[in-house]
């Protein structure tokens, strides 16, 4: 990070994150439909595919600005720009590679590369959308740590304390 201020768009990142939790909240209602009945429900299905695609493409919109802005990168692929925020200790390594499959799994949704299997979808509704709330944490808290250090004049003081001391 240096120190440069960087130019990150705090309400764009709002703004997706407020799109996953919404997409997750969905998510955890249709997660409380037992198995079998899910997997008879094709409204239920779609809807649970659908709320994963908004949910995965909130988070890649996410880590495309964050790539631009901080890592000063341009990914080659969804899953790339996920690689490139855990390089870039954005997020953590761990993170970065379930995200990168949330990315893959994005993809064949999306393209239907051969037809998913509804049970997959199922599986990961009732337990990986942690992951997406884990990234939203990590994000949080790379986002305080920028906004920490911007705060701080070089000498240890914040900006808020340099004014003090000169209007005293």
């Amino acid at each position: 990070m240096g120190g440069k201020k960087l130019y990150i768009n705090h309400d764009l990142i709002r703004e997706k994150i407020t799109d996953i939790e919404k997409a997750l909240a969905l998510l955890d209602q249709i997660a409380l439909t037992p198995e079998q009945d899910f997997l008879e429900d094709q409204i239920l299905i779609s809807g649970a595919k659908y709320q994963l695609v908004l949910s995965i493409e909130a988070a890649q919109n996410i880590c495309n600005h964050l790539a631009a802005r901080v890592a000063r990168e341009t990914p080659d692929s969804y899953a790339d720009c996920f690689r490139i925020l855990g390089k870039s200790r954005i997020i953590s390594q761990e993170l970065a590679q379930k995200m990168v499959s949330m990315a893959k799994f994005r993809n064949l949704l999306v393209h239907q590369y051969g037809k998913v299997d509804d049970s997959i979808v199922y599986r990961i509704m009732k337990n990986d959308t942690g992951d997406l709330i884990r990234y939203i944490d990590e994000i949080k808290l790379f986002l305080r740590t920028v906004w920490e250090k911007e705060r701080k004049d070089g000498k240890g003081k914040t900006i808020d304390d340099s004014r003090r001391e000169k209007e005293g």
